[in-house]
């Protein structure tokens, strides 16, 4: 029994000190995330008076003081991404309205957010993104026409951006084709010059060839061909001939002897 007592000492002891210290903790975060209405108000009005002023950037100071003294002030959330988009910084803008859209219970100031976030996006040309955030925007609040008009003005530039990327893509096209056609006619033409290179260079050659100096081979003599009756008539020619010659030395020598008979002896 002594040590059940014991026991549940312990565990009465355990409970109070976890108690305690879940206590604590809520003290010192309601400590921390003290709400100081009063700033909060003050930093607004002064923030919208600069907002109005055209002084964006002392109007994000103050409200930036304004979610200091209360971080889950929408009014400040929002009027911050107003100071922010007036100063075009698209993205920090963005953010803050973001916080609206997904944490206000107020359908119409979700509605005002909606249609910032698509003016940021149709700034940025962003068309297809702000169509669905005006469409968002009209689901909370249908009587809007700055919306209405906002929702039809970025499906027509859409339209237009569609149309002239697919006019641009066949640009790209042509001019690719373009390229390869005269990639071709550039090789065509390598080609055919390498083939008037070939064929000037073979007719210098052939040039060349005929200027150059003949060597000129000595003409073999022709062997005569003669029959064998040419050659007895040749033969028979030159016989004919010692005759005739024969008959006229005799005819000479005879005559010669005449002459002597009928000389006068002295």
């Amino acid at each position: 029994m002594k040590s059940i007592r014991y026991i549940m000492y312990f565990v009465l002891m355990s409970m109070t000190m976890s108690l305690l210290a879940q206590e604590n903790a809520q003290a010192v975060a309601q400590g921390e995330n003290k709400i100081d209405e009063k700033v909060e108000r003050n930093t607004i009005r002064k923030g919208n008076g600069l907002f109005n002023d055209k002084k964006y950037t002392e109007a994000e100071i103050e409200y930036r003081k304004a979610l200091e003294a209360n971080p889950s002030s929408e009014i400040a959330t929002y009027n911050l991404g107003a100071a922010l988009y007036k100063q075009q910084k698209w993205n920090d803008s963005r953010n803050e309205y973001r916080k609206i859209v997904q944490a206000s219970s107020d359908s119409l100031r979700a509605a005002h957010a909606w249609h910032n976030l698509g003016n940021i996006s149709f700034q940025e040309k962003n068309y297809a993104q702000s169509i669905e955030e005006y469409k968002n925007a009209l689901r909370r609040n249908p009587k809007d026409d700055e919306t209405r008009y906002n929702l039809r003005l970025a499906q027509l530039l859409l339209k237009k951006q569609q149309q002239e990327q697919q006019n641009q893509d066949k640009n790209d096209d042509k001019d690719q084709q373009d390229k390869n056609k005269d990639q071709q006619k550039d090789q065509k033409q390598d080609q055919q010059e390498q083939n008037n290179n070939q064929n000037n260079q073979d007719k210098n050659k052939d040039q060349q060839e005929q200027n150059k100096p003949q060597q000129q081979q000595p003409q073999q003599p022709q062997q005569s061909q003669m029959s064998k009756e040419n050659a007895q008539q040749i033969l028979d020619a030159i016989q004919q001939d010692e005759r005739d010659t024969q008959e006229k030395v005799q005819k000479a020598l005879m005559q010669q002897q005449k002459r002597r008979k009928t000389d006068k002896e002295w």
